[in-house]
């Protein structure tokens, strides 16, 4: 008998990325990070969640992470990428830089440059 193709719900992973699991008095359920209860439909939802569903939120939230601190460090690594470049150049400027760049030098030049200039993403599921 083949495997079954188990996917996340992309529903519930959205739900789950948006809860607060700290259950609140007031009302006996979860909370949205901005601090709106789950509505009874919510609540019941995320009591379906699957393994697979948990690990995708996991999965996604770690991403995210990653993109943070990359994104928090670019400058720094942009400054370290350009600099044997730099040596190389009796006129510094971007431009001489890039034109000693080979094909996957630029790209990595473009995704450095793509996180400085870029304001940082939100976290949205289903995203990362």
């Amino acid at each position: 008998m083949p495997a079954t193709d188990i996917r996340p719900r992309p529903d519930i992973v959205a739900l789950l990325c948006d809860a607060d699991f700290k259950r609140r008095p007031d009302t006996d359920t979860y909370s949205h990070r901005d601090g709106r209860p789950f509505s009874k439909e919510e609540q019941a939802l995320a009591f379906t969640a699957t393994r697979v569903e948990v690990e995708e939120v996991s999965a996604q939230l770690a991403r995210y992470r990653e993109y943070r601190r990359t994104w928090k460090e670019a400058p720094e690594a942009f400054q370290s990428f350009l600099a044997p470049f730099m040596a190389q150049l009796t006129q510094k400027n971007l431009g001489n830089a890039v034109q000693l760049m080979n094909e996957d030098e630029r790209t990595e030049f473009e995704r450095l440059l793509g996180l400085m200039i870029q304001p940082l993403r939100p976290f949205t599921p289903n995203t990362f």
